[in-house]
């Protein structure tokens, strides 16, 4: 059977995919090449070093995450919209558990400033734009959106919620429901929505 050709997309599909098996920390380049059956000087003609390959694999999640984030949210809005997004993060941290974690550290500028976290900003944008929050708000929602996120699904991972009731999945929904909440007064302001509280 022929070898798969060794290209950049390779190496970093299959170092996402040890990442997914066994922790991004597990993933090295020796490790990567010994998957690919080369030597491990043959990657450097494709990645520069350990931070590249980490930073390639941020760039594939962030890449396939908006892919699921964006089907998800086509043609709705608002709570329903929010609630397509996190369901849609949730479960790709759950099916890809090392690839989630290569999102969760800080980025090196290469992912920062790639067509990927491009695309996945928009997608988000397009969700908070649906509650009207103000473009020089979003990256404030943005960043509480992601700590709800990152926040919940990295302590199921852990196993943190399993011991207690309700189940997690009720806790998720209720959770989401109030980021809803919280978005749509976001979205009013604070002198309407104080307006309507004294109404």
């Amino acid at each position: 059977m022929p070898r798969t050709p060794l290209t950049y997309e390779a190496v970093i599909e299959r170092a996402a995919d040890l990442a997914d098996e066994g922790g991004l920390t597990s993933v090295s380049l020796s490790a990567v090449a010994r998957s690919l059956s080369v030597q491990t000087p043959s990657l450097y003609g494709h990645v520069k070093d350990l931070a590249a390959m980490r930073d390639g694999v941020s760039i594939l999640a962030l890449r396939e995450l908006d892919a699921r984030s964006g089907d998800a949210i086509a043609g709705r809005g608002r709570e329903d919209a929010l609630r397509a997004i996190c369901d849609a993060y949730r479960s790709y941290a759950s099916s890809h558990p090392g690839r989630w974690e290569a999102l969760q550290r800080r980025l090196g500028e290469t992912v920062a400033r790639s067509d990927a976290a491009a695309r996945s900003g928009r997608t988000m944008a397009a969700v908070l734009r649906g509650y009207g929050i103000r473009e020089s708000d979003r990256v404030h929602a943005t960043r509480l959106i992601g700590a709800f996120l990152n926040g919940f699904v990295n302590l199921e991972h852990i196993g943190a919620f399993s011991h207690s009731e309700p189940d997690v999945t009720a806790s998720w929904d209720e959770l989401v429901g109030r980021v809803h909440l919280l978005l749509e007064s976001w979205g009013r302001g604070p002198e309407e929505a104080a307006q309507e509280d004294r109404l």
